[in-house]
């Protein structure tokens, strides 16, 4: 398996990939700000996907390959030049620029909650406006798909789901990163054989309609596609009549290669019709004929409504490809994240600054943080608090703090048994800390979180609402700020 890496963040040409008033405040800041004016941005996000308890971390490791490799060259300053906007300082600035910021993020995989800093980016504050556009499109992404991907995953029971996405995807990186972030959101596998050889992903798929369509007679259609693939032989049924020929049909074949001598295991897929009704048929023609256990892979607009919907009627499914509604997330297009200043530093001290808004839910939690997660005495984790990056916290017992929208009433956490900090240095200098994982040490991280939260929060309607509060040291810095914005 191949390192998650992300190919088109290892060429230069990404350095445009930005808003424009990135570059203006950039270009303001060179003549507004004294030279290594250092501040620091986090990115989070507002709120979870309709129904949801939980996100799923994903994105950092193509947002450090696009931060290694970021460099502006000569077609984009010539480009910036002609824009009009910029002068010639700004420019030469642009095509000696190298990333120098120190990054800190909760890992891919982790669970992550509205309102806690994901990533933590600590530098000149002209390079940390210059990354902001291309960390919200990367992070957004992909942590909304991975986030879909864990939902159906979870209404599957352990069942394998297969992202079969990539025709309906938003363009060919909408493709290409949602099948990264699908896996990493537990998904087995993926059509899309791109995503295959660049991130090492399992490829899977069957045969068309049209391939049945080709040939003179269903049964020679799935007598040559066994022929060729006797191996990885999944026949789909319904071209013509799913129950009067297409299972028929098929264990027909499977007949015919177990007598040559091929070991078989029945395989078909639905891709339409009633699922539960024509499965529970499949499978009893199936085990019927002498084939136990049969592979019987459903797909056709599925999403984890509908699934746990199958499951609740009993369909003798037991292999799920999904397409549209994870690869678009077709009930949640974006991620609420955003990228906000919290501190700045002056003469050595870091000073809190935060947005502040009439609604309190958007108001920033104002200075540099860092995201302590407690659990219990289980391994469940229980809620999380954002302490000040130089403060001492607790590693057990009951965890005293404050709410979020109301900082100055206290909040607490009872009989937490240990704690763990969720911020790791990712990038400083100029390049990584650590080599790029294998993507599949990511999803085995996401797949044991998602084990270890409690199903309350794992339910796919009205899950409970998981604990994310202030210490009371960023619980009194905003209230005071929210008491004297101007201070």
């Amino acid at each position: 398996m191949t390192p998650a890496a992300q190919p088109w963040c290892q060429r230069e040409g990404l350095a445009l990939l930005t808003d424009l008033y990135e570059l203006t405040m950039a270009a303001g800041y060179l003549k507004e700000h004294r030279p290594g004016h250092t501040v620091c941005f986090e990115y989070f996000f507002r709120s979870l996907p309709p129904h949801g308890g939980f996100a799923v971390a994903a994105g950092l490791e193509p947002f450090l390959d696009y931060l290694e490799h970021l460099r502006f060259a000569d077609d984009d300053i010539d480009y910036l030049r002609s824009l009009g906007s910029f002068d010639e300082d700004f420019l030469e600035f642009l095509r000696g620029f190298r990333p120098a910021c120190t990054v800190r993020a909760v890992p891919e995989g982790a669970l992550v909650f509205p309102h806690e800093p994901v990533i933590q980016i600590e530098g000149d504050i002209v390079e940390g406006q210059l990354v902001e556009t291309a960390l919200l499109n990367m992070l957004n992404h992909q942590t909304l798909i991975a986030t879909k991907a864990a939902r159906i995953c979870l209404a599957s029971e352990g069942e394998p789901v297969f992202e079969f996405g990539l025709r309906r995807a938003h363009g060919p990186d909408g493709g290409l990163s949602g099948s990264r972030a699908a896996y990493i959101g537990g998904c087995t596998g993926t059509s899309n054989v791109l995503a295959g050889k660049v991130y090492g992903i399992p490829v899977s798929g069957t045969h068309a309609h049209s391939w049945v369509m080709s040939f003179d007679s269903e049964l020679e259609a799935f007598r040559a596609f066994a022929r060729n693939y006797p191996d990885k032989c999944i026949l789909l049924v319904d071209t013509y009549s799913t129950t009067e020929s297409g299972v028929p049909n098929a264990i027909t074949v499977f007949k015919e290669m177990q007598a040559a001598g091929h070991k078989v295991r029945a395989a078909i897929r639905l891709d339409s019709g009633d699922l539960a009704k024509l499965s529970k048929a499949a499978y009893r023609m199936m085990t019927e004929a002498g084939f136990e256990d049969p592979l019987i892979v459903a797909s056709n607009d599925l999403e984890e409504d509908l699934i746990a919907d199958l499951k609740r009627q009993g369909a003798k499914i037991n292999a799920w490809g999904v397409g549209t509604h994870l690869i678009t997330s077709h009930d949640c297009p974006a991620l609420s994240g955003v990228y906000k200043l919290v501190a700045v530093e002056e003469d050595g001290r870091w000073l809190p600054r935060m947005k502040i808004s009439s609604n309190i839910e958007k108001a920033t939690d104002p200075g540099r943080k860092a995201v302590v997660r407690y659990f219990d005495g289980q391994g469940h984790p229980v809620g999380d608090v954002l302490y000040l990056g130089d403060e001492e916290w607790p590693r057990a017992g009951t965890v005293i703090g404050r709410r979020r929208t109301q900082p100055l009433q206290e909040a607490r956490i009872k009989d937490t048994a240990r704690a763990e900090s969720l911020f790791g240095v990712v990038f400083e200098r100029g390049r990584r800390t650590l080599p790029p994982p294998l993507i599949g040490d990511i999803r085995q991280r996401a797949l044991d979180n998602i084990a270890s939260l409690p199903d309350e929060f794992k339910r796919l309607r009205n899950p409970e609402r998981y604990r994310v509060m202030l210490s009371r040291a960023v619980g009194q810095i905003k209230a005071d700020m929210l008491e004297n914005p101007d201070q």
